[in-house]
């Protein structure tokens, strides 16, 4: 998760993760842990990595060594090498910035590093823009990491499904992620049930 507004989605997507017994490594830059006390009711503990950890993990119901929380400097992750890559890996949300760095393979943190080695070693990488509205550079960034491989799945909602809350429109945009991780999902019908 990134610094990106849509903190909202990032959460959402862990949780349904977590109850699919997925096991996850979540990788949390400084700027989302401002955007999730910001926007969300979710107020983050002052503390390290691991206290962070416990404290999502209880929060969602992780299984013991179900979730694990790498810091931004964390160069021994396994995420930060080819040779331990998750097979997939989802950037929600993904700011600007963090797209701008991934097209240009800056790897100046674990995020950036997880998402250049996710493009080298040809695995899943989803990025979840939420901005409004896109700038040349945006567009250009997205049609780069597209030709790299990279899916882009913007955090806009549809509305067909009539959604009656805002969960709702998390929902849609959740559900379309964990199709696309081909996890099981029950957020959202799939098109035509």
């Amino acid at each position: 998760m990134t610094g990106a507004s849509g903190a909202q989605y990032g959460l959402r997507l862990l949780q349904c993760l977590l109850a699919a017994e997925v096991r996850v490594w979540l990788l949390l830059s400084d700027a989302a842990q401002v955007v999730i006390d910001t926007e969300t009711e979710c107020q983050l503990p002052d503390g390290d990595e691991a206290e962070l950890q416990r404290f999502l993990g209880d929060r969602f119901g992780a299984r013991e060594g179900q979730l694990q929380l790498f810091g931004r400097r964390d160069w021994f992750a396994p995420v930060a090498s080819g040779t331990g890559a998750a097979s997939s890996m989802v950037i929600c949300p993904a700011s600007g910035g963090t797209l701008s760095a991934i097209a240009c393979g800056a790897s100046n943190n674990l995020i950036e590093r997880a998402a250049d080695v996710a493009l080298k070693e040809r695995r899943q990488l989803i990025l979840v823009p939420r901005e409004a509205p896109y700038s040349e550079i945006h567009l250009e960034n997205m049609l780069k990491l597209t030709r790299m491989g990279a899916v882009i799945l913007p955090a806009s909602p549809g509305f067909y499904q009539k959604p009656r809350s805002i969960e709702d429109l998390v929902d849609f945009v959740v559900a379309r992620l964990l199709d696309q991780l081909g996890v099981k999902q029950e957020l959202l019908p799939q098109w035509g049930e």
